[in-house]
């Protein structure tokens, strides 16, 4: 395990500069990349995720103050190339604006983790603040566009289509209807970006937009807790919206119509444990989750981490592919370090100490053979499976680190 640490410190140490990209095209600020082999693009929880590890990294280094510009970057090209309404890009190129290549609002924009992304560098800084003041309003009106184009009546936000939505696979969302998936990885994510967006008002005096974003907060909280937690299975799932409008003339359907506004998708998906790293489950809830799926070898516990899919499922497949990348039961950095948070959050440290070890244990392995971090990695085995270079979020296991050694651990907000 020691030998292990000092790989990754040293392999992160040695190639972080990597990711760092100057001002080029639309992107009038420095930013930051996955990595080498993403080139020049700026991708949205992609880039938020990597500056959390970076931040970690800093701690040690002292390194901060040179590279605050990409950190704030990061934020500021997206909000530069929003549309007037609100409409955001996940992606953006230099010369490449994927929002420009389709109706507004008929595929996905950025995910809600830019609040986030604002929220984290401005709490971590707060002698530095007055670069954001002025962006407030596009915040505000790319959430606001959230919340008239992609919240369902019942109060559960959902994917446009199934392009974009950072796990890219997910059954739950894949290849199925536009409008229909109340993906569960989209709600806890909202919640946290309402949150923080709350913060943000209230640092900055906006105390009456503040309130709005409380209650959005609090709305979504009771939205989640009632339709995406399973009583039956002790799990937080997705939700399918995709049901026809009741017909009170119908005279198939009048005698009982339908009273229900959702459908539970049992399909176990990793993402459901992000009810845990965001605060919305409960306590109890939060036990049974770990005791009932997360503990289960057959499902998601794997000698190196958390299956993205539960081994249950009959679209579990280990393959690699890009575009989608695989999430259909490889382990990713990203889900075992959010997953690990959650257990850290509500006291399961014993295994929050086992996730961390295994997570170690699987990039350590793959720089001493490879000299390099994968993208995703086989549970069984360790090896990696596709796309080798890979750095962004992988990074974040110095965070898992610094928590095992007692050490200042950086957190997103």
């Amino acid at each position: 395990m020691e030998k292990y640490k000092k790989l990754i410190k040293d392999y992160v140490y040695e190639n972080y500069k990597l990711m760092f990209r100057e001002p080029k095209g639309i992107l009038g600020h420095p930013y930051i990349v996955p990595g080498a082999t993403y080139k020049e693009s700026l991708w949205d929880w992609d880039s938020w995720l990597t500056n959390v590890a970076l931040r970690q990294m800093f701690v040690k280094t002292g390194e901060a103050s040179d590279f605050c510009n990409y950190e704030k970057g990061c934020v500021l090209n997206f909000l530069d190339n929003s549309r007037e309404s609100g409409c955001t890009s996940p992606m953006l190129k230099p010369d490449r604006n994927r929002i420009d290549e389709a109706p507004e609002f008929s595929t996905n924009m950025h995910k809600p983790v830019l609040a986030q992304h604002a929220a984290f560098l401005i709490k971590s800084v707060p002698d530095d603040t007055d670069w954001f003041k002025p962006y407030i309003g596009k915040l505000d009106k790319f959430l606001k566009s959230y919340i008239k184009y992609q919240r369902h009546e019942n109060g559960i936000f959902f994917w446009l289509d199934d392009s974009g939505i950072g796990v890219d696979n997910d059954p739950c969302t894949f290849y199925r209807p536009p409008k229909s998936s109340g993906s569960i990885f989209l709600n806890c994510m909202m919640y946290k970006e309402f949150l923080s967006m709350k913060y943000i008002c209230e640092f900055y005096g906006e105390k009456e937009l503040g309130e709005f974003y409380r209650e959005q907060a609090n709305e979504l909280l009771k939205s989640v807790r009632e339709l995406c937690w399973d009583e039956k299975d002790g799990f937080y799932y997705s939700v399918d919206l995709n049901l026809y409008p009741v017909d009170p003339e119908s005279p198939m359907h009048c005698g009982c119509p339908r009273h229900w506004d959702s459908l539970i998708q049992r399909i176990g998906c990793w993402s459901g444990f992000l009810a845990m790293w965001s605060g919305i489950a409960t306590e109890e809830q939060a036990k049974r989750m770990v005791e009932e799926n997360l503990k289960d070898t057959k499902s998601f516990w794997a000698p190196y981490g958390v299956r993205t899919l539960s081994k249950y499922e009959k679209m579990y497949c280990v393959k690699a592919s890009g575009n989608p990348s695989c999430w259909l039961g490889p382990i990713w950095g990203i889900s075992n370090y959010l997953v690990f948070k959650g257990l850290v959050r509500y006291g399961f440290l014993d295994e929050a100490k086992e996730l961390a070890e295994k997570t170690i244990r699987m990039f350590g392995k793959d720089i001493e053979k490879n000299g390099c971090m994968s993208e995703y990695y086989d549970p069984e085995t360790g090896e990696g499976v596709f796309n080798q270079g890979f750095q962004n979020w992988n990074l974040l296991v110095l965070n898992m680190i610094a928590w095992l050694e007692g050490d200042t651990v950086v957190e997103e907000f």
